[in-house]
């Protein structure tokens, strides 16, 4: 079976995007694991369908390389807005996509009738540990301490739709997260595994962040990583709340906005090539 994608990213976290509103993807955990290899697939962090929705525009389903489902990508949920506007399937700057988190709203930025970037209102952050999920007590698990292999690091534990960790560190580019990232990644405190950011506070609006997704490892951005690094540093009291906080990731830059209300991310939004390929099964 033959099937047209997108290879689209967004600040360097890339996946391959099928088109499934007519034709639903069998087996896409499969897929995923077999096309998201760079060596031989076409290469990616995972792959996105963008689906049917009862409730909004369209739906998106996100798989990571090794074929789990995740319940919310922001870089790529920017990307399918995108897709929808320039193959003009839906009208207007406004658009409104499903996801396993819920409904988010995206405000589309087209220049010359491409859309270039998008602002997606990513919705409140959760701070309860409960409901994260992450084994810790109180209401709230801001500068707790974590013991990973042996050592102890001071965490905050953050839900943008899917469970994040984030580690306040010195500096990133030193980091060797391939030895590290599993450790945080797999720790019996997250009972659905986490995803680990490792942040450089700048200044009061910047920060600097490397980032071990889970089912993914290490990527070159990650949209809820970038929020849960905000919020983090909000709660800790490294940046004032309300404003824009720039966080510099490996493949580019994103900008958040941690409200009273919901965390606004805005970020940019790129088509690299389109093509066909010939399903694994």
């Amino acid at each position: 079976m033959k099937r047209a994608f997108t290879k689209m990213h967004g600040c360097g976290n890339d996946y391959i995007y099928f088109n499934c509103l007519s034709e639903p993807m069998p087996n896409p955990e499969k897929v995923s694991r077999a096309l998201s290899d760079r060596h031989f697939g076409i290469g990616g962090d995972g792959i996105v369908l963008i689906c049917p929705s009862g409730t909004a525009d369209a739906k998106m389903r996100m798989f990571n390389a090794d074929g789990s489902e995740g319940k919310m990508c922001g870089n790529a949920i920017r990307c399918v807005g995108k897709y929808l506007y320039d193959n003009k399937l839906i009208c207007g700057d406004w658009v409104r996509i499903e996801t396993l988190s819920g409904v988010k709203v995206l405000q589309l930025f087209p220049e010359n009738g491409l859309v270039k970037s998008a602002r997606v209102d990513m919705g409140p952050a959760e701070l309860c540990p409960a409901r994260i999920p992450a084994c810790f007590p109180g209401e709230r698990a801001v500068d707790v301490p974590l013991t990973v292999e042996g050592r102890e690091h001071r965490v905050t534990c953050v839900s943008m739709g899917n469970p994040h960790c984030v580690v306040f560190v010195r500096e990133t580019s030193s980091l060797d997260l391939n030895r590290i990232g599993p450790g945080f990644e797999k720790h019996s405190a997250f009972p659905e595994q986490v995803n680990t950011e490792f942040v450089r506070v700048i200044d009061s609006r910047t920060l600097e962040m490397r980032v071990w997704e889970r089912g993914s490892g290490e990527t070159w951005a990650c949209g809820t990583g970038a929020c849960a690094a905000a919020v983090a540093a909000v709660e800790r009291g490294f940046c004032p709340k309300g404003e824009p906080i720039a966080v510099r990731l490996r493949g580019g830059e994103l900008v958040i906005e941690y409200t009273e209300r919901t965390v606004f991310m805005t970020g940019s939004a790129v088509q690299v090539f389109e093509g066909t390929v010939e399903l694994p099964f």
